[in-house]
């Protein structure tokens, strides 16, 4: 085309932004800096590949039915936002990444406005898990899904909706420029010191409902280990909020930011304990053992415990069909508990090595080693507007 292809992205967390803004690289490089232009909704990692998002993301990490509802009338708000910016830039295509609620509605928007505006669902909802109508619905709403799990297409094909399978981009993080040694010169801990690892998510209500049983599980594992160095990887979007929570700890711990610190800090570590997310993935890929722990609000959990129907929530547990590292969900997830599974691990080498072992049998069944994800979304994307280069 005479013109540069106008790609509109809509992502609202931290994990959607990631696969954004590796999707428009991928974009870049097939169709050159000047054959295409980007708009839309994203985060920090999509703003350094050139977006500029009209709103900050983070009030969009939204989890929970009692957060959902109070939250309504501002992803409505938003929602019409978006569909006035496509309104105004005229786009080729729009791809809606991840964030079931707030790109249904985007896409319910779009489609009524622009009936002819090809819609991508990058990221379908695991109707495989529960709540299985859910496929109906995204058939009706898009024209096209993208797949991070080949699994998948089954569940939506049979609704009518084409399926691109395209793997998962938290299989091909790139750690080869990743150097532990860098994380532990600039934090000043030293080349034999364990190090735990944090991850408490991405989404301000993962902060608040997570974040205090890590901290009592690392009040107990520090009282017992005080040479165990604590490092926090924040994301962008409650970067802040976890500054402001673990300033109120009693023992010291590193918050680092940015993607080269996280990188090298998943490198580094001996252990991690990780809120349930894609964060799982990309530290199994790194290599290193995990606890996985996750709580939602009661009213919630009450409900979703009722519609789910694996007893697994990390992927990599999913496909291995065991609980190859340890869930703490709900009550389970409490400094005791926290702290008796992180030290298990610090005291056993051959333990940490046998589950990072079980966790890259996992990763194979998920597809580790195949072809970059944000590559075959590029190309899948150019097939749907016909712009093949």
């Amino acid at each position: 085309m005479s013109r540069p292809l106008c790609v509109m992205l809509v992502a609202a967390e931290a994990s959607g932004d990631d696969r954004g803004a590796g999707l428009m690289a991928a974009l870049k490089r097939r169709l050159g800096p000047d054959g295409v232009r980007f708009v839309g909704i994203g985060g920090a990692r999509m703003a350094e590949e050139g977006l500029v998002s009209p709103f900050d993301i983070a009030e969009l990490s939204i989890l929970g039915l009692l957060e959902g509802l109070l939250a309504y009338p501002k992803v409505v708000r938003r929602a019409d936002e978006t569909a006035a910016l496509a309104a105004r830039e005229k786009p080729d295509v729009a791809i809606l990444i991840d964030s079931w609620g707030f790109t249904l509605r985007v896409a319910q928007r779009l489609k009524a406005q622009q009936p002819d505006l090809p819609l991508v669902k990058y990221v379908g909802p695991q109707v495989w898990a529960s709540r299985p109508g859910r496929a109906a619905t995204l058939a009706r709403s898009v024209d096209h899904l993208l797949s991070i799990h080949a699994f998948d297409a089954p569940y939506f094909e049979k609704e009518g909706l084409p399926v691109t399978f395209v793997g998962n981009s938290a299989l091909s993080v790139d750690f080869s420029g990743a150097d532990p040694g860098r994380l532990r010169k600039r934090l000043g801990i030293g080349a034999e010191a364990d190090i735990l690892l944090v991850l408490p998510g991405s989404r301000p209500s993962e902060i608040a409902r997570v974040l205090p049983p890590f901290g009592e599980g690392v009040r107990i594992l520090k009282a017992e280990r005080p040479d165990l160095e604590v490092v926090i990887p924040a994301a962008p979007t409650v970067a802040a909020m976890v500054k402001d929570q673990v300033a109120g700890w009693p023992d010291k711990v590193h918050v680092v930011e940015g993607e080269e610190a996280k990188l090298d800090a998943m490198k580094a570590a001996t252990v991690a304990l990780a809120c349930s997310g894609t964060v799982t993935t990309e530290l199994a890929l790194a290599g290193v053992p995990m606890v996985v722990g996750y709580r939602l609000g009661p009213v919630t959990y009450a409900i979703l415990k009722r519609l789910i129907r694996t007893p697994y929530v990390t992927l990599f547990n999913i496909a291995a069909q065991d609980f190859v590292a340890p869930e703490l969900i709900q009550d389970d997830c409490n400094g005791p508990r926290i702290a008796r599974e992180i030290a298990a691990r610090l005291d056993a080498p051959s333990a940490r090595q046998q589950q990072v072992r079980a966790q890259y049998e996992a990763l194979d069944k998920m597809g580790r080693g195949g072809p970059d994800p944000s590559e075959a979304a590029a190309l899948a994307v150019l097939k749907v507007v016909g712009a093949e280069p």
